[in-house]
């Protein structure tokens, strides 16, 4: 690999952690309650719907029609999604900062809801400044490991893939499998987490 020119990096547990379980965790107290609502209610491909850019008022409305004794519980990941995104990952606010401070391009690419990403964003609007863009699946309607969305990112940035780090938690959105030339550091996180890790994460 060439010098690294740039760094894109995911912001799900890479930049911050991410997990549903939070969210719901102090109002279905039972364990077991909570993690059959967890796998069998709010279910990674439900979810998944949001990263590539459907719109929540479409997916919780088909899904309160199969579990409409959900209903309250599946409102709320909608009102308060970003409780669940949460708090920044241990050294990466000083890595963030130290690329930042040597004049290296920093970029994010993340799997998001495009809805969900706004209130975010807005939230922790001065983690992010040192980012001089940030492409949102579900605003392009493109997700990783889609290899166009590596390349609508690296063309959007300004950059090439052979000069390009980048970081994510999960080995199957390695683009370095897609495009060739890049480098990647997708380090397994779930076996950090234990048990608290979401099952889809």
């Amino acid at each position: 690999m060439a010098e690294v020119a740039a760094v894109i990096v995911d912001v799900g547990n890479v930049l911050f952690h991410w997990n549903p379980r939070v969210l719901y965790e102090r109002l279905i107290p039972d364990d077991q309650a909570l993690d059959a609502f967890l796998r069998d209610v709010v279910t990674a491909d439900w979810h998944f719907q949001h990263d590539a850019g459907r719109p929540f008022a479409e997916t919780s409305v088909e899904l309160i029609a199969r579990h409409p004794e959900h209903e309250a519980l599946i409102r709320l990941w909608g009102e308060r999604f970003i409780d669940s995104v949460a708090p920044v990952v241990d050294g990466m606010a000083r890595i963030v900062a130290d690329l930042h401070e040597a004049d290296v391009p920093l970029f994010a690419l993340t799997n998001f809801s495009a809805e969900f990403w706004g209130p975010f964003h807005a939230r922790e609007a001065t983690f992010f400044s040192p980012f001089r863009d940030i492409v949102v699946s579900g605003a392009e309607r493109l997700v990783k490991p889609d290899a166009a969305i590596f390349r609508l990112a690296l063309e959007r940035f300004g950059v090439a893939a052979a000069e390009t780090l980048f970081i994510d938690d999960r080995q199957e959105n390695n683009p370095a499998r897609r495009l060739r030339g890049c480098a990647a550091i997708c380090s397994a996180m779930r076996e950090r987490c234990g048990r608290n890790w979401p099952r889809w994460g």
